[in-house]
Parts: structure tokens; sequence; C-alpha cells
């Protein structure tokens, strides 16, 4: 009897007490309420935008994806019948995820790196200087249409830029089809991303790099550190294992959700599929079949490699230091 109390009141605080102790802990916590309501109250507006937009939509998905859903009729649960389609009977789908893990696995790391090393120089400009090299470095990522300077370098025709040259310098004979010629899709891609991904994760470096404590490398110094390097190794990177994170986050979600650049790029669909991604499957069954229901499979089966990506490399970042 006394194993099953104790195993209630491990459950549950409110099950198992006794009218005291109940009303001991109800003290307790309007007494917690009281001296932190402010800060529950300025949290609020987040928690609820984040579960409306957020953990609401995820939620939504997950059920819908268990269902066939096209916007007219009600939906009708048909179970893991949508998952069982789209592994074994949707090929696209497959070429979509190895596209997607190809350009994941060579622009996540590469603009990652890319982010921290750019901002580790330019902190160390003057103040002028570093926010006219920081505006540089940032505008392309914010440019709705940044990718019209590519699509101009890489035309098809004459006046392509890259054509334009080639032939003035007698390196080909004809203009290359750049954006119809299978081959050269993903690596011209995998360029455009890596000049596009200095964005929001470049602009955390930068703040955690203005905000580093600068007695560290001195007391490092007396200790023994001797160059940038170890300071870089041995202070800089353990003392923004915040900003890592957070960075390792931004572009791990940026490289497995290009859909919009593929599509601006190469077309919908692209040339034998070989600029299809996750995200663009997702929006030609979301947008255009409005096969609502097949679309929230792909959409759930993406958040769940992002998910273990996310952890995977927040694992590694613990190590650090």
């Amino acid at each position: 009897m006394g194993k099953q109390k104790n195993k209630a009141k491990q459950l549950s605080p409110a099950v198992g007490m006794s009218v005291q102790e109940r009303l001991s802990h109800d003290k307790k916590f309007s007494t917690v309420w009281r001296k932190h309501k402010y800060k529950y109250m300025m949290i609020a507006p987040f928690a609820f935008i984040f579960l409306v937009f957020t953990f609401l939509p995820v939620v939504i998905s997950m059920i819908l994806s268990l269902t066939s859903f096209d916007m007219v009729e009600a939906p009708e649960f048909i179970g893991f019948a949508n998952y069982v389609k789209l592994i074994v009977y949707d090929p696209i789908f497959l070429t979509a995820v190895k596209n997607t893990l190809v350009f994941a696995i060579i622009t996540g790391p590469i603009s990652y790196i890319m982010c921290f090393l750019f901002a580790w120089v330019v902190n160390d400009l003057p103040r002028i200087p570093r926010a006219i090299m920081t505006l540089v470095f940032y505008a392309p990522s914010i440019s709705g249409n940044a990718y019209l300077v590519w699509k101009l370098l890489f035309s098809s025709d004459t006046y392509g830029w890259a054509n334009a040259w080639m032939l003035k310098l007698g390196i080909t004979n004809e203009a290359i089809l750049w954006l119809q010629t299978e081959g050269y899709i993903m690596p011209i891609l995998i360029v455009v991303q890596l000049w596009l991904s200095l964005g929001i994760s470049f602009l955390t470096f930068i703040a955690g790099l203005q905000n580093m404590d600068k007695s560290l490398y001195e007391a490092a110094a007396v200790e023994g550190i001797k160059n940038r390097w170890q300071e870089l190794w041995y202070i800089t990177l353990p003392c923004m294992k915040p900003q890592l994170m957070f960075g390792a986050v931004m572009q791990i979600t940026s490289s497995l959700s290009v859909s919009q650049l593929s599509i601006d790029l190469v077309g919908f669909p692209s040339p034998n599929y070989s600029g299809h991604t996750i995200l663009t499957h997702l929006h030609d069954f979301g947008n255009v079949r409005y096969e609502l229901g097949y679309a929230c499979t792909i959409a759930v089966i993406l958040f769940c490699i992002m998910l273990i990506c996310n952890v995977l490399v927040q694992k590694l970042l613990r190590k650090l230091g």
C-alpha cells in the first residue's frame, strides 16, 4: 500500500497528497506565480505564437498525413497508405531525397564554415568597414531577386555572360545549355546556394564575436596561448556554443528546404528531375495537385529528417570544448 502511494506521488504532485500537503503545494505554486508572473506574461505572446503557428501545424500535418484529403471532400482516414506509396511507389520522391541529401551534405557544412570564417575576419575590421562588409555579405540572402544575377550569368543563349566569355575566348564553339542540361543543374544550384547562405548565421556569429569577453584573451596569453588559432580553438569556439548551435540549426534548415531557388533557376519540373528536392515535391502535391494528405506525408518525412540532423549536430557541438 505504501509503495502504491509513493508511486502515485511520483506520477503527479497532487495524487496521494493529504489535504494539508495539497494546500501547501497550492501555496507554493501561488508564491512562485506571484514572484515570476511578469516573466510568464512576457513569454506568453511568443508561447502563443509558437503554439498556434508552429506546434499545431506540425500536429495537424501528422494527422492529415494519415488521410486522403483534396480540400474538396472531408479527410478520409487511410492509415499509413500515404507513407507506403511515398517510399515504395514514388520513384520521383526517392530522386528528390537523393538530390536533397547531396545538396545538404555539400552546402550545409561548407556554408556553416564560411559563415563563421567570414564573421571572424570581418569582426577584426574597424567599425565602419565592418558595418559595410557585413551589409555586403548579408545583402544577397535578403534580396528576393538575387537569383536573377545567376540566371543572366548562366543564360543558355549567347547573351549569357558565361557563354559570351567562353565563346569570346574560344573555349567552346556553341552556347551551352547551362540550366537545361542535367549534369550542370546541381553544381549551379550548389554554387548559388553557397552565395546566398551568408544570412542569419553570419549575423549571429558576428554578434557572438562582438560580445566576447576580451579579458579571456588576456588571461589566455598569460597562460601560454601564443597565436590566433589557439585563441580560436580554446577560447572563441567554446564561448560561442549558443551561437554555434543556433547557426547549425539555421544552416541545416536552409540546406534541407531548398525549393524556390530550384524553381526559379531551372524551372518546374527541372529537366529529368535533376534539381527536384523534397520541398519541391511537397510544392507539387500541395500547391499544384492539391493532394494535401500526400503533401503532409512529405512534410512529416522532411520534418523527421531535419529533426534527426539537428539532434546529431547538437550532440556534436556539445562535445566542443
